[in-house]
């Protein structure tokens, strides 16, 4: 125990030296990198300091990891072999695995197929640190797990914990098409080059499998969901195969979006309807012709009936008999079907915030058990801030997924920090009141809100859009790569803390270095309310340019429908500002149960942050600061920039704590964001000043430029375009 102990204790010493600078990184290595830990005698690790089994490929993935984390060593020095040692340092397996821990009589009870149990043990009067699992996959998340603790400096003596993940499908979203295009991604090309495979396998294949499943993501799906039916062609098949095998060993499994009318696109048929009796043998075929290639694939996703996208809705049929169509295909394969419920008709509705709700929670219940209905958080549309969508608290008879995005189409692309963890966390913890207080929206996802009805344990997931791309660093800059962090981290466990996985992400990516942890913290919390603040706060919401969603554009009218306009969203007159959705308005605020329809119904009671949302005001309201609704607006515009110039600031104080190449990259990006927070502002005032006519208060500069100036702005090259 005396090695692993002077291993933890020089990693932390060598981190923690104030001032001195990491390594020149691009990024590529995510959390994972192993910045200046020493390399101990690899003599050590042969003599039998640890023990790892290397049967089947998670164990030999898992004892690798473990190995490289506590060496920091790799290529030809790295050990091939470790051998079996029940005394060693680590005791790393499964019952069936090691005998050694067979032998210890771990209560592995209720930790599933992922959960794993780490615990500091005594064996044969020597002490022994034990990663335990019932499965391989559960040391592989363990062993990520220690390694954690390690590089984030914490206690490593007394250890004793437990974990298993609350929800069952952690699944990355990758919005990619095979022509390589990121539809919303800011991170280059699709990583996935469907040309050379199958015969190439690129190695960053694998690092993108450790890097999800050093967080807890078990599965993938590899195309868009506005989906190309070639993906479900032999040929394509082939090549998601060999994406499949090399994702295997590291627990994730693959999934494919589905186009609904392959049948008629791919399969020579005349139709799509879910209830001909050709069509579901068709897709049943097709089950089988995957399985037949990927045992364990996941299943499909469907966008079905948004958008222009084919689905049931064309042949008179329900949501409920698309997906059930798909899901009984699946269900031979233990395969399953997450079926979107982001959908608005063709024509203008009412309300689009309604429609989700008024399509599925007529069907609660009557979708098949291997149906997940995605949703995504708020009803609009990934905006920097919604309400909870209410369809959360809504379908008690329907597992329910969420869908978070975490490429930041609204939050300012690659270039603008804006850590996305409290957005997690606060639609997380947002409260149904379905059932009483404590009716949160991650008890919804996980079944405990309904396990009592549901005769067992309910199917469970969460999905999140990625924003991963072949740019060196992964997601276009290194604070993005704090978003997909916190997604997976929140996907094992949403109680977790926002603020603490900020932290862990920090010290696992730049250092231990306490002067650097801290104010790369206080960043990263202020950074999303900033984004908020400068894009339009108050519950202003869908402000963005038309097409690219790039910069501002509060004055986008016209179009094909009004509902992908600006003006729909804020309905600005010279009296007020804000979309009424009161019992007096659209009525959306009575698709949420009593307790909070209430809430959002009253003017008096509804939280400031979600005022416009639901309320239509005058420009003249007082706000809580005692400003007037403009002012505030104003304020709140003037306080974004504020946010994002100090951020500027804390990180150019950080030169000398941080390694050249992220230090400048870093800098440059903040740069960017302090100008385009400062444009958003001020063509966001010069338009909602020309409709309220209201005087700026005194001392607020006025935007520099007329609003005719920042209307003539276009930018039809902006990455991640539609158009």
């Amino acid at each position: 125990m005396r090695w692993l102990a002077w291993v933890a204790s020089s990693l932390v010493v060598v981190a923690m030296l104030s001032g001195a600078p990491a390594r020149a990184d691009d990024g590529y290595d995510l959390w994972l990198r192993q910045g200046d830990t020493p390399a101990p005698d690899i003599a050590a690790v042969r003599a039998g300091r640890v023990s790892a089994p290397v049967a089947t490929p998670t164990q030999r993935a898992a004892r690798d990891e473990l190995i490289r984390g506590l060496v920091g060593a790799s290529g030809p020095d790295a050990p091939s072999a470790v051998p079996d040692a029940g005394d060693g340092a680590l005791l790393v397996g499964t019952p069936a695995s090691s005998p050694d821990i067979a032998a210890l009589g771990l209560d592995l009870d209720g930790l599933g197929d992922e959960g794993y149990l780490i615990r500091s043990v005594t064996v044969a009067g020597r002490p022994v640190t034990v990663i335990a699992a019932a499965h391989d996959v559960g040391t592989l998340y363990g062993t990520f797990a220690f390694l954690r603790l390690l590089r984030t400096g914490q206690p490593l003596d007394a250890l004793n914990l437990r974990e298993a993940p609350r929800l069952q499908r952690r699944v990355l979203n990758h919005w990619d098409d095979l022509d390589r295009h990121v539809e919303r991604g800011y991170a280059g090309q699709s990583i996935w080059d469907w040309h050379r495979l199958p015969g190439w396998v690129d190695p960053r294949y694998t690092d993108y499998a450790r890097a999800n499943a050093s967080i807890g993501i078990n599965g993938t799906v590899l195309n868009n969901v506005n989906a190309n039916a070639q993906i479900l062609t032999p040929m394509y098949l082939d090549k998601v195969r060999v994406l499949a095998d090399t994702f295997r060993p590291w627990g994730i499994r693959v999934y494919l979006s589905a186009r609904f009318s392959a049948p008629m696109e791919i399969g020579g048929l005349p139709t799509a309807d879910p209830l001909d009796a050709a069509v579901q043998a068709w897709w049943r075929g097709k089950a089988d012709e995957i399985y037949a290639r990927i045992p364990d694939f996941g299943g499909f996703l469907v966008k079905a009936n948004s958008e222009g996208q084919p689905g049931p809705q064309d042949y008179g049929r329900s949501h409920a008999d698309g997906a059930n169509m798909l899901a009984d295909a699946l269900a031979p394969h233990d395969g399953i079907v997450m079926w979107r419920a982001f959908v608005y008709s063709d024509e203008e509705p009412v309300d689009r915030a309604k429609q989700a709700y008024n399509e599925f929670v007529p069907h609660d219940g009557q979708f098949r058990d291997n149906v997940l209905v995605q949703v995504k958080n708020g009803a609009i549309d990934f905006q920097p801030r919604e309400p909870f969508h209410p369809l959360f608290g809504a379908m008690p008879g329907t597992p329910l997924m969420m869908e978070f995005q975490i490429t930041k189409e609204y939050l300012g692309f690659a270039t603008h920090l804006a850590f996305k963890g409290p957005l997690y966390e606060e639609v997380l913890r947002a409260d149904t009141q379905v059932r009483g207080e404590g009716s949160t929206v991650a008890r919804v996802l996980d079944g405990s809100l309904y396990d009592d009805e549901s005769g067992g344990r309910r199917l469970t997931g969460i999905a999140g859009v990625a924003n991963i791309g072949t740019d060196r660093n992964w997601s276009g800059s290194h604070f993005d790569q704090a978003n997909w962090y916190a997604y997976g981290r929140l996907a094992w466990n949403p109680d977790l803390s926002s603020r603490d996985i900020a932290e862990e992400w920090t010290r696992m990516t730049f250092g231990n270095d306490a002067g650097l942890v801290t104010p790369v913290v206080d960043m990263m919390m202020v950074s999303r309310e900033a984004v908020v603040d400068y894009t339009g706060a108050l519950g202003l919401h869908h402000l963005m340019g038309r097409g690219h969603h790039y910069g501002p554009g509060p004055w986008v009218d016209g179009g094909p429908r009004a509902d992908w306009t600006s003006v729909y969203f804020h309905r600005a007159t010279a009296e007020g500002i804000g979309f009424d959705r009161t019992r007096g308005g659209s009525d959306a605020v009575s698709q949420y149960a009593p307790p909070v329809a209430d809430l959002f119904d009253d003017v008096e009671r509804t939280p400031e942050a979600f005022l416009l949302w639901f309320h239509h005001v005058s420009w003249d309201r007082p706000t809580a600061s005692g400003r007037t609704v403009w002012d505030e607006l104003v304020h709140r515009y003037d306080r974004g920039v504020a946010t994002v110039r100090g951020m500027r600031a804390t990180w150019e104080g950080l030169a000398e704590r941080v390694d050249p190449a992220r230090h400048a990259q870093v800098a440059a990006f903040l740069a960017i964001q302090e100008q385009e927070a400062q444009w958003w502002r001020d063509a966001s005032i010069a338009y909602f000043q020309s409709i309220s006519q209201r005087p700026l208060a005194a001392g607020v500069e006025p935007p520099p430029q007329p609003l005719s100036y920042y209307r003539s702005l276009a930018f039809p090259y902006a990455p991640g375009d539609t158009q």
